[in-house]
Order: structure tokens, then C-alpha cells, then sequence
């Protein structure tokens, strides 16, 4: 198993006023030829939004783009017709393809909002965009990982799905809590985004907003430090 530790501190920051945000790959402004993406994900933001603010309505193609809301809620508008509110405990997914216009705002006129939003190159160019949003309950299902991004193919009908041979999973742990997470295919690497508490893998301690990425493994332990809250993100590590 090889690792790769990205300390919370090393990311990438941009300050707007309406948005305070934390690039953990070259994005906008911030460029760094060993941050650009890791294997196809080739985007983590970590923003906050001030109220009333977002981003207004603007263009993407053939990229799989999934946000998570961390605090507070956006309203999301787009070229296809959709509109509505996505917030905590939920996960939205944007199939860009042949292009998409869209905006996210804050919801809320009076209180900040929290979102990740990361961006996948899909496996197929030029498709028909798509949107979708779903709930999950990871409160009701502490201690293990809850699938809620997979790819079209392998899709059980629970979580949602993209053009990628990619998994997003999200879950809850308590403190001293041991688990194992194996890989789905062969070959793909994973991203893990540690949202919160304190962890260690393959004697590495990652701590809030810390990320490791690792590669060359059939499986691996997450020991708990502290209550933890995990993104991991299994991806392909090269174009198929």
C-alpha cells in the first residue's frame, strides 16, 4: 500500500469576502504542478458562503460535479429546468456533459453555508447533462460507510450515480472505532477526506480537513482517535 498525507494547511486559499475557500487541487488562481488532480478527481473544494451570496450562473461540460453540503443549504438553479434547495444530509450530482448553465446559491439570507463540491472526469465525453439530489441518513448508521456516489453500472438503486467508475462515501464514527474499508475495483486509488475528529491509517494521523491518498492496496484499517466524520472517494487512477 502506498499513502500519500495532505495536511490541511498545505490547500490552496482564496478569499472573496463572500466566499472563504480551501483548494485541496490547483483551481482558479492556485496552481500547483504537484496538486493538480489525483487520478480523476480532479477537484475538492471546500467552501464557505456568506449569506445571500453563491455563485452565480455559469457554464461546465464534461465533468461529473457532486456537492455536499456541510452547513446550511444552496439553492440550485439550472439550463435544464431544475430549481430547488439542497441541504444538510443531502448530495447533489451534475452530469455537465455536452454543457450545463447553472447557479448555486446560499440558501439562507442570514446565516453562512458549508459546501464541498468536487468535480470527476467522467469516463465518457458529450453526454446528455443530468441532474439529481438525494437524503442520506448517516446518523442512523454509525460505524460504517454509507455508499452515496457510484458508478451507472453498479448502481443498487440506494445511492446516487455518475459516469465514472468512482464511489463516494460518507460516514460516522465513534472514538476507538476500527474499520476496514475494501477496494471496489482493482487498481483505483483512493482519496480520503477527513471532515472532522482524528484518525490514523497505515500509522499516519490525520486530523480536520487532513487528507490521504492511497494507492496499491486490496484494503485498509481506519482506526477512530477521535468522532470522526470521513468522505472517501474510490476513483480510477488513470483514464480507462
Amino acid at each position: 500500500m502506498t499513502t500519500q498525507l495532505y495536511k490541511s494547511t498545505e490547500r490552496g486559499k482564496a478569499n472573496f469576502g463572500w466566499l472563504n475557500a480551501n483548494f485541496s487541487f490547483s483551481f482558479g488562481n492556485y496552481f500547483n504542478p504537484d496538486k493538480v488532480q489525483f487520478g480523476m478527481l480532479r477537484v475538492l473544494n471546500d467552501d464557505t458562503i456568506a449569506a445571500g451570496m453563491g455563485f452565480g450562473t455559469h457554464p461546465h461540460e464534461n465533468m461529473e460535479i457532486i456537492t455536499i453540503p456541510l452547513e446550511g443549504g444552496l439553492k440550485h438553479r439550472d439550463s435544464m429546468g431544475n430549481e430547488g434547495v439542497i441541504g444538510f444530509g443531502e448530495v447533489q450530482v451534475m452530469s455537465a456533459g455536452t454543457g450545463i448553465m447553472h447557479s448555486e446559491m446560499n440558501a439562507s439570507e442570514k446565516d453562512r453555508a458549508k459546501t464541498l463540491q468536487l468535480w470527476v472526469f467522467p469516463e465518457k465525453e458529450d453526454v446528455e447533462p443530468r441532474y439529481d439530489q438525494k437524503s442520506f441518513d448517516l446518523a442512523s448508521k454509525i460505524n460504517t460507510f454509507v455508499n452515496v456516489v457510484s458508478p451507472r453500472d453498479k448502481n443498487d438503486g440506494n445511492a446516487l450515480w455518475v459516469h465514472q467508475q468512482t464511489f463516494f462515501n460518507l460516514g460516522i464514527f465513534e472514538n476507538g472505532t476500527t474499520v476496514n474499508y475494501k477496494v471496489n475495483i482493482a487498481k483505483n486509488g483512493v482519496y480520503l477526506f477527513l471532515i472532522e475528529g482524528e484518525i490514523e491509517v497505515d500509522n499516519q494521523i490525520l486530523n480536520e480537513r487532513d487528507a490521504l491518498g492511497i494507492t496499491n492496496f486490496e484494503d485498509f484499517d481506519i482506526v477512530v482517535k477521535q468522532q470522526a466524520k470521513i468522505l472517501l472517494v474510490e476513483v480510477p487512477m488513470t483514464h480507462a
